[in-house]
């Protein structure tokens, strides 16, 4: 597995409408394997034609965004609060690093909530939740020069290296640069194509979906496959019926998350593709999140939808952490399902 590609695509900077850094990675990496385009929305698209009759169109969406913050406002002393961009637990952003990147280049900054010194809490004190409107960034800057320095709209991201630790790989952004990573992979390594493929990577996933929806509503393509990650929960303190998936036990094959209930004739088809070529797999249950084929899922009357999902522990963290065979296993069964997706049959009959 490539994981020098991996670890550039988890430490590239990109928080949703600002993805310009993967855009270029990806771009750089299906360069010759199909017509390369850009849409108005930023989504990078990647058409390889289908070597069938009459060929179907098979959209494969992974997203490029990460979740981050965005500055609103920085007060007379120089410290920038921030609107969130994406799904944050506030119990997860407490004394990280950050970077707020302005246009002269990335500030480092330390992302803090107002609030007592431990030291300082009364009892009733140390149990309040915080709350994410509670935080603030300290960038070692008097108001002055913060406000010559920033401005609002500024797009900040936590500031984390990716590394391996044992089979594990561990590090900011997998959601969903793992998959980024996978749908880039599968393309490369592919044998045949009957179907057209269009890889997307697609742009504010993580705020409503919106790059895929908006692909999907000016393109009536015949299927889609998602990628995303999934929860894999098999840690200490949870029981067993709220793990999801496991790690290391291969890809996950979604049969519902609150975004889609995925097409059951396509949840078959991954079936017997992973059964047939031997590849680890795992069925997922997921009780809440979604994907991009949910927004895709709408389009054009209704359009056959799955997601191929990669078990991922600490999600929504700068902590979020995939096993390798994990991900060899996602890119071996997409690689091989785009081999074998002209002959699945999504129609319904009476």
């Amino acid at each position: 597995m490539n994981f020098e590609l991996l670890k550039e695509l988890s430490e590239a900077t990109g928080v949703p409408g600002n993805e310009d850094n993967i855009r270029k990675i990806v771009a750089r990496e299906l360069k010759g394997i199909g017509e390369l385009s850009v849409d108005l929305m930023g989504n990078v698209i990647c058409r390889v034609k289908g070597k069938g009759k009459n060929p179907k169109k098979l959209m494969i969406a992974a997203h490029m965004d990460e979740i981050g913050f965005m500055v609103k406002y920085i007060d007379d002393k120089g410290f920038a609060r921030v609107n969130p961009l994406g799904g944050w637990d506030p119990r997860m952003m407490a004394a990280q690093r950050v970077k707020v990147h302005t246009e002269s280049g990335p500030v480092p900054g330390l992302l803090m909530p107002g609030t007592k010194p431990k030291h300082m809490l009364s009892p009733a004190e140390i149990g309040k939740a915080a709350d994410v409107n509670d935080y603030f960034i300290d960038m070692g800057m008097d108001g002055e020069t913060a406000k010559k320095k920033v401005q609002l709209g500024d797009s900040v991201t936590m500031d984390r290296d990716c590394q391996r630790m044992g089979n594990l790989i561990t590090g900011k952004a997998m959601d969903d640069r793992a998959c980024v990573f996978i749908m880039i992979e599968a393309m490369k390594a592919m044998k045949s194509n009957d179907v057209e493929v269009i890889g997307v990577a697609t742009v504010q996933e993580e705020i409503g979906l919106r790059g895929a929806t908006s692909f999907a509503s000016g393109e009536a393509v015949d299927m889609v496959v998602a990628l995303d990650v999934t929860l894999s929960n098999e840690i200490p303190g949870i029981p067993a019926e709220f793990q999801v998936t496991q790690m290391g036990k291969g890809a996950a094959i979604k049969i519902m998350d609150s975004s889609l209930i995925c097409h059951p004739k396509m949840v078959d088809h991954f079936k017997k593709v992973a059964k047939k070529n031997k590849i680890a797999h795992q069925m997922e249950v997921l009780p809440a999140g979604g994907t991009d084929a949910g927004g895709v899922q709408k389009q054009h009357g209704g359009i056959p939808a799955f997601t191929l999902s990669t078990p991922c522990r600490y999600i929504h963290t700068v902590n979020e952490t995939v096993h390798q065979d994990d991900v060899q296993a996602c890119i071996d069964l997409l690689a091989r399902y785009i081999e074998d997706a002209h002959k699945g049959d999504y129609t319904y009959s009476l």
